[in-house]
């Protein structure tokens, strides 16, 4: 079974009938009118987003929208639909919210609104046990992936240009994991927290991560469609609420605690 198969198996872990009483009746009806957002992701990316066998989308960022949507009093609709169609879905208004651990950065800012940051994050080089690479240095002359239209497409354009021949752009992570493995390109470049996820999870493949300082700290946000500040102003409000209430760091030790 490859890493892409392998992937989508991970992952964390009615209303009252008709002789309801009058009560029960009015609270019925104001769950009824409860505002229900959809909330698109690319859910090839633990432990933020993944699959289960059921086809149910879980992870940090999955956790994290139900936590902010139960204390502003509202539902979601989690899909998962991949990362262009996420992006395009939030552009043209088809979803709300996108959460996919985006990072906020200048030029997407210029086409969508984020919230407040919620995660801090940086890029590793995923490559086998007996690599000897040390730093994104080595990598020069070499065969990179990524996934494209991601920051870890923007961290290899940075140390070696936009016309690099090395570069190689994959619909998913795990899709270049398993292009790796088969020596199709020598290392991957991608989000810290993930690419630590599949050492965790994959021991068998004799995998580590190299550390660059090269690459900058990045912070995840909440995307929503540009302008809808309504929706905006929520989400941050729910994000201080759960930061206040404990909620948040709960979620984030569930993850990431050693």
């Amino acid at each position: 079974m490859g890493i892409l198969s392998l992937i989508l198996i991970i992952g964390s872990i009615g209303l009252i009938g008709c002789g309801a009483s009058q009560e029960n009746k009015t609270e019925n009806q104001a769950k009824e009118g409860t505002k229900t957002y959809t909330v698109v992701t690319d859910a090839t990316f633990p432990p933020f987003e993944s699959t289960l066998p059921s086809g149910e989308v879980v992870g940090f960022d999955m956790d994290l929208v139900n936590a902010i949507a139960e204390v502003q009093g509202f539902k979601v609709n989690i899909q998962h639909v991949g990362w262009d169609p996420m992006m395009n879905s939030i552009s043209t208004g088809k979803a709300d919210i996108g959460a996919a651990g985006i990072t906020i950065d200048d030029e997407r800012k210029q086409s969508y609104d984020f919230t407040e940051p919620y995660f801090e994050a940086t890029q590793y080089i995923l490559v086998p046990e007996d690599s000897t690479v040390t730093s994104v240095d080595d990598l020069k002359g070499q065969n990179i992936g990524f996934q494209s239209g991601t920051t870890g497409e923007k961290a290899v354009q940075k140390v070696f240009g936009k016309d690099y021949a090395g570069a190689k752009g994959y619909v998913d992570l795990p899709t270049a994991v398993n292009d790796m493995l088969t020596g199709r390109i020598v290392a991957v470049v991608g989000d810290n927290a993930v690419l630590g996820e599949f050492l965790k999870q994959f021991p068998d493949k004799n995998l580590k991560v190299v550390k660059d300082d090269r690459f900058e700290k990045e912070f995840y946000g909440l995307m929503v469609k540009k302008g809808n500040q309504e929706l905006l102003d929520q989400l941050n409000a729910g994000l201080k609420k759960i930061k206040e209430n404990g909620k948040y760091q709960e979620i984030y030790n569930k993850y990431f605690a050693e």
